[in-house]
């Protein structure tokens, strides 16, 4: 088998056209990590050529040994469906989650996306919370990004405001959104923050820069995204057609309540007050 037919590769190819064709990575802009379950690496184990190990820039002693699918620094969201193998790459992790080392891909060079400590110490949160944690994806939509630049950068304001453009938003975020303040991207600082933020959310808003969202596979973690980006465009138009006044009507929190129980899911009561 080669890689490129593996189900996990061609799930990851898919959702970064998905990605791309929704203008959320404008130039080499985004990334996306998998953490490739011990079956699927059996998959395609004949295919990978292990490098030299390099340092990740962190320690993420939870995933130590285990393989990663990531995009490339530098590399395009829209190259990704054309020529997987020079644009995307199978890594694995040492025995102390402190290195890694390219098995597969990055075909003509490159080291994997300037975001893998960011990537991997939320994996590594989101895997101590539930195993079935496998996604994570950092795009930069439009509408969440200008909505950083007029709102309170807290995560119980943006969370309430996302809720109330849509019905679905309660029950598919119910715990609400964390928010993190403008901080230089790639960096630890900005992995650490977000990782904090992971601990309670499966979405954290980069102020005036993106998001970045978890899930337990590809459709999950996109739909989260998308769901998300089109409640931040709803109130982009409303503030829009409003002139900044606000609205006329919105869910209450007892409607916010009440859609979240007949789904069986609970909503963070803190941002109801």
């Amino acid at each position: 088998m080669q890689v490129t037919d593996a189900g996990f590769v061609k799930g990851f190819i898919r959702m970064a056209s998905d990605g791309y064709s929704m203008g959320w990575h404008e130039r080499n802009g985004g990334n996306l990590s998998y953490r490739i379950r011990s079956e699927e690496v059996d998959e395609v184990r004949e295919c990978l050529k292990p490098g030299d190990w390099q340092e990740i820039g962190t320690s993420v002693p939870e995933l130590s040994g285990e393989y990663f699918l990531v995009t490339g620094s530098g590399k395009y969201f829209r190259n990704v469906e054309l020529d997987p193998e020079a644009n995307i790459c199978i890594l694995e992790l040492d025995d102390k989650g402190e290195r890694f080392r390219i098995c597969w891909g990055l075909r003509d060079g490159g080291r994997p996306t300037s975001e893998l400590p960011s990537h991997l110490m939320n994996l590594e949160v989101k895997k101590k919370l539930n195993p079935d944690y496998r996604v994570v994806y950092h795009a930069h939509p439009a509408n969440i990004i200008a909505l950083t630049f007029v709102l309170p950068l807290e995560d119980a304001v943006f969370s309430r405001e996302l809720w109330e453009n849509m019905t679905e938003c309660p029950i598919i975020f119910p715990a609400g959104v964390g928010v993190v303040p403008w901080m230089v991207p790639g960096g630890r600082e900005i992995a650490v923050a977000t990782a904090q933020k992971m601990e309670k959310y499966d979405i954290a808003v980069w102020a005036h820069h993106g998001m970045f969202a978890a899930g337990f596979d590809f459709d999950l973690t996109f739909g989260l995204f998308h769901t998300a980006e089109k409640s931040a465009e709803i109130l982009v138009k409303i503030l829009s057609m409003t002139g900044g006044a606000g609205k006329k009507q919105t869910i209450d929190a007892d409607g916010l309540r009440a859609a979240t129980k007949a789904f069986d899911v609970q909503i963070e009561e803190e941002f109801l007050k």
